[in-house]
């Protein structure tokens, strides 16, 4: 179990093009659905403690991944592979980068890769939307509205409203939107 850890978060960091939210797809893919080591439900209650804890987002549900399915070993052994391939590839990537930089050739690759990765994070989103508001990421289910969660719904309007109108930070956002959780569903 260790080592299949370190290799599936190998090839997750390995394809990881866009950074922390980009990548929850294919974590997603990966231990959800492929491994089947981790239900959606916790999933999602990963996704949600790795946002609210400092460090990059891939690194740290990484970290609850491993930490869920194999314990202190499992976290260690999911970390580092996510983490090894982006140091390797970073290097070499540096010393393209710095020998084709003025390249119409490298900014094309790029504009191609901003593209899709906006594409994974877009994803991403849908995916924490449909997962927090219906409890699934099936969206082909036919009865996918039967299971919304309002207060999950007004909630995320009321902190969309709140962030964008007020400008309050996302530090107190998250505590008030926590106790307010705590309250609602306890």
């Amino acid at each position: 179990m260790i080592i299949n850890l370190f290799f599936t978060f190998l090839k997750i960091g390995m394809f990881s093009i866009g950074g922390g939210y980009a990548i929850i797809p294919l974590i997603q893919e990966q231990v959800v659905f492929k491994q089947g080591w981790i239900t959606e439900k916790v999933f999602t209650d990963i996704i949600t403690i790795s946002q609210m804890t400092p460090g990059p987002l891939a690194v740290n549900t990484s970290t609850f991944v491993g930490m869920q399915v194999a314990g202190i070993e499992g976290a260690i052994s999911a970390t580092v592979g996510c983490i090894i391939s982006g140091i390797i590839i970073s290097i070499f990537l540096y010393e393209f980068f710095k020998k084709y930089r003025n390249s119409k050739f490298v900014f094309e690759i790029l504009n191609g890769l901003k593209a899709s990765s906006l594409g994974l994070i877009i994803s991403a989103g849908f995916t924490i939307i449909l997962l927090t508001f219906f409890g699934s990421s099936n969206y082909y289910t036919t009865n996918i509205f039967k299971n919304i969660d309002i207060v999950a719904v007004i909630l995320f309007c009321c902190s969309l409203y709140c962030l964008r109108k007020y400008k309050i930070g996302p530090i107190l956002m998250m505590v008030l939107s926590g106790l307010f959780g705590l309250i609602v569903y306890l």
